[in-house]
């Protein structure tokens, strides 16, 4: 062993904790629901509303039906292969986007993004999604640098769902992919050849779409380094212009369908690294770029060009190339930022139509955003973003953060200038580890529970 090698093993034994993938700050387990009441969500989505509206806002869709459970999932999904359920939950949607049209009190908002979600977009026959969305885009305006985007299972996804959802204005779609290897699918119960993914790029690039991202996930159950280059190399064959390759998140107390293998079966620390090491590798010899954590872009791709340009975001879906202050989650446990303000739906399907049909918002927990909240938010995001922070000289938490980056200083994995805190090319692979030394609430309220995936 080298003694890189060796120096990244301790680092993965030391810092392979649990950690947040910081979509958000403060994550939601951490979350003072004391404080939270719809009135006061209401207020903030109306007040974020009215400072923003040069930015429009973006509209987030949760779409949670899927024919069969894939094990390695951590999303709120419904499994059924009962279609009747898709009108009634449009409905839903319908009426529950109406509620927070009337939070604007008859101003008409622009939207400057639509992200389809689930579960599985594509589950809904393509005459039902043309429903939704023209329900939707019926009472806003669309900015005219729009960005609409939909994740598409590649083993169902139709050329008439490609030719409908781009007559809409959609331009980007995500294919849930995660790995080529046929006993890596059996495990995680998420089968499509390389064949089926190849037709749907080839009918998306026809019809005109011009940003595809695949979802690629490393850490999975019998997963190797053999397999994992080639899925990267056959990937690499169809030219995605974006990919998205993650670390899996495994929680089996949160999400059972996990239990259908064992910690036997996953790679584990060093090796689940070297896993990544190696896909990155290959993608980046293909010449994409780097631009945040898990995440890569053609250097022509509008991510790219955000990341570039120093206006990349993060989001609960993500990366995003914008940032609009306002996102609205609608449909079973989505959830909404008013930057001020986080609140989370319902989760089951059958308390969502029960509340929609009582004209009642679904949202059952939240978080309001103090000044301490909101200065480690930007922190965080700035981290996350662009790989380096610049601390508020006046803020009273500089040297509590300071001291909880110390450590990470001596293991070579930030740099501290001054007030500017610059992650290391080291670093980049323990970014949720360096996130958490800015996480004022995780460092407070620290439990002995486990509450997120481990880091690497």
């Amino acid at each position: 062993m080298s003694i890189q090698d060796s120096t990244m093993e301790k680092l993965v034994q030391k810092y392979n904790v649990a950690a947040p993938r910081y979509t958000s700050y403060p994550t939601v387990p951490f979350w003072d629901e004391k404080t939270f009441s719809t009135d006061a969500w209401v207020d903030q989505v109306y007040n974020t509303f009215i400072q923003s509206k040069d930015k429009g806002l973006s509209l987030y869709i949760h779409l949670p039906f899927c024919e069969s459970l894939c094990t390695y999932c951590g999303c709120n999904t419904r499994i059924t292969k009962n279609h009747q359920v898709e009108r009634p939950y449009i409905e839903a949607l319908l009426k529950e986007w109406g509620m927070y049209r009337a939070v604007f009190k008859g101003e008409r908002p622009t939207v400057a993004e639509i992200h389809l979600g689930g579960g599985t977009p594509t589950f809904f026959q393509p005459e039902n999604l043309k429903l939704l969305i023209e329900g939707i885009l019926e009472h806003v305006d669309v900015a005219a640098d729009h960005s609409f985007s939909f994740e598409a299972h590649p083993a169902n996804t139709t050329t008439e769902h490609l030719q409908v959802l781009f007559d809409l204005g959609f331009r980007r779609l995500s294919l849930g992919i995660q790995d080529f290897d046929p006993l890596v699918q059996f495990m995680i119960n998420r089968q499509q050849t390389f064949e089926e993914v190849e037709a749907v790029m080839l009918n998306a690039r026809e019809i005109g779409f011009e940003s595809i991202n695949f979802d690629l996930i490393y850490g999975l159950p019998k997963q190797t380094q053999d397999s994992v280059q080639d899925t990267i190399e056959k990937s690499m064959l169809l030219k995605p212009d974006r990919i998205s390759f993650y670390s899996y998140a495994h929680v089996p107390w949160l999400k059972p369908g996990q239990r259908h293998y064992t910690e036997a079966d996953l790679p584990k620390g060093t090796a689940k690294l070297a896993l990544y090491n190696l896909g990155k590798k290959l993608i980046l010899a293909q010449g994409y770029a780097d631009i945040g954590m898990d995440h890569f872009a053609k250097k022509e791709d509008e991510l790219y060009l955000a990341f570039r340009e120093r206006r990349l975001h993060r989001n609960f879906m993500g990366y995003a190339d914008r940032f609009t202050p306002l996102l609205i989650g609608i449909g079973v446990s989505s959830i909404s930022d008013a930057w001020g303000g986080f609140a989370q739906n319902v989760k089951t399907v059958e308390e969502y139509h029960k509340l929609i049909a009582s004209g009642v918002l679904p949202v059952v927990k939240g978080h309001i955003l103090n000044t301490e909240d909101l200065a480690i938010r930007r922190y965080i995001l700035d981290m996350m973003c662009k790989g380096e922070v610049r601390l508020d000289p006046t803020a009273c938490l500089n040297e509590e953060i300071k001291g909880e980056l110390v450590s990470l200083v001596q293991d070579g994995m930030v740099s501290i200038e001054g007030d500017l805190v610059r992650c290391t090319a080291i670093g980049r692979s323990f970014l949720r580890n360096i996130c958490m030394a800015f996480d004022q609430r995780f460092l407070k309220l620290r439990t002995e529970k486990q509450l997120f995936s481990e880091a690497i």
